[in-house]
């Protein structure tokens, strides 16, 4: 089935989000952590990966507004630690990088593309949990984040979860980080993409952003000297590749991948080429094959 790009987002707002770690410079392009695409791999038939191998392209969902994970550069296409993630995965399909389709995935969609057949896997800062695993299915987790608090770089008032305590924060639709302000009482302010949170922070309509760290670690280094991130992570964030549920055997061979780029350093490249420009590099977590 052809599958045709979906519309990016504005060449204006991609340019408001550039950053260095993301922005096309010698360490952050992608450039230096591509893998080359494995020869002549054979899958048993019927499966999604000899699929994917006969059609030689793949369509991985992504953010496209997410610095230092997934942030649409110059070049039009995402830039980022997930999406590096991707060519890791599309690569050992024998599919290189050009031909891969990226599509923007928001976190209120990332189930429906993924049900729908709009993609084929998802990597956007997706993280795992029960709910979600009863429409999708995941592989990983491959990196462990974990939610946190962005606020104006000059608010000495909020240095923790309970500082937010019947306070509006801002957060993205459908996501878990905004699931977690209903729980502990703070007011959710819902938005499509955590970029649109900043203006709203910026002129007091929330006191603060809530997502995972390594999301607002990119929004405060993009803009450097107006926010900060504060207090601890106070949730545990699994990120997961998402893909079609009950599609075992697919899952498990990406689980095979994640652990091969332990082993043979593309994955600790794809680090330091991306996110690890801002963010020091932890040991990945071991795949849960459930």
């Amino acid at each position: 089935m052809k599958r045709a790009r979906l519309p990016l987002i504005a060449l204006a707002a991609a340019s408001a989000l550039a950053l260095t770690a993301c922005g096309g410079g010698d360490d952050t392009s992608g450039d230096d952590a591509a893998v080359e695409p494995a020869e002549d791999v054979m899958f048993e038939e019927g499966t999604t990966m000899a699929a994917l191998n006969e059609a030689g392209t793949i369509t991985i969902g992504t953010k496209f507004d997410q610095p230092l994970f997934g942030l649409v550069g110059p070049s039009g296409d995402p830039e980022g630690f997930d999406v590096e993630i991707g060519k890791i995965i599309a690569a050992q399909l024998g599919i290189s990088e050009e031909n891969i389709e990226w599509v923007e995935t928001v976190s209120a969609n990332r189930e429906p593309f993924i049900e729908n057949g709009q993609v084929d896997i998802v990597v956007a800062t997706y993280t795992i949990n029960d709910a979600r695993k009863e429409v999708v299915s995941f592989a990983g987790p491959y990196y462990m984040a974990g939610q946190s608090i962005l606020v104006l770089a000059d608010n000495e008032d909020i240095t923790g979860e309970e500082d937010l305590v019947g306070q509006p924060v801002c957060s993205v639709t459908g996501s878990t980080p905004a699931a977690m302000l209903e729980e502990i009482g703070a007011e959710p302010v819902l938005t499509d993409t955590y970029s649109n949170c900043l203006e709203p922070l910026r002129n007091g309509q929330v006191v603060a952003v809530s997502t995972d760290n390594v999301i607002l670690a990119g929004l405060a280094a993009q803009n450097e000297g107006e926010f900060k991130v504060v207090g601890e992570p106070f949730t545990d964030e699994p990120y997961g590749i998402g893909l079609a549920l009950d599609d075992t055997d697919f899952r498990m061979w990406i689980n095979d991948v994640l652990e091969e780029s332990y082993a043979d350093g593309s994955y600790e490249q794809a680090w330091n080429d991306t996110a690890g420009t801002v963010l020091p590099y932890v040991e990945p977590p071991t795949p849960d094959r459930y």
